[in-house]
């Protein structure tokens, strides 16, 4: 048990975000979301949706400040528009480094590209489709 830590993150998890370096990359993705396929450590956090999930993990992980953009967002193909998942997701970002940030649209298979690239993915319960990001990580 650890103080100031929100429950919703597993030991596992935290040792991984822990683990991460400057410029890491972390997805957090939705329920339907290939994650198995794309990246070596998966953590799944089926009781979360995606704001509940950003919200313990942005409580710990700090996010780039030196690159743009330092999120990205999944979008249909030929679709950028904002999804309500999307602003939950830069409502919580926001929130948690007291700075609004950029957070990019990115299509399906581009997304899927970078994705693959990322060092860890968690994917949450969230049932809305198209909920899927990923952050990258900065220094303290």
């Amino acid at each position: 048990m650890l103080k100031g830590v929100p429950p919703l993150l597993t030991p596992e998890l935290l040792h991984t975000v822990a683990e991460m370096g400057h410029g890491d990359r972390l997805a957090i993705v939705d329920r339907n979301y290939p994650s198995h396929s794309s990246a070596p450590r998966v953590h799944h956090l089926a009781g979360a949706d995606t704001a509940a999930a950003a919200r313990a993990i942005l409580a710990v992980f700090p996010v780039d400040d030196f690159d743009t953009p330092a999120a990205f967002r999944i979008t249909p193909v030929g679709d950028a528009s904002v999804r309500e998942s999307h602003a939950e997701f830069a409502a919580e970002l926001a929130a948690a480094e007291g700075r609004e940030i950029e957070v990019a649209p990115m299509e399906r298979h581009d997304f899927y590209a970078l994705a693959r690239q990322c060092y860890a993915i968690v994917q949450t319960g969230e049932s809305r489709g198209y909920s899927c990001f990923v952050l990258v990580k900065g220094v303290l």
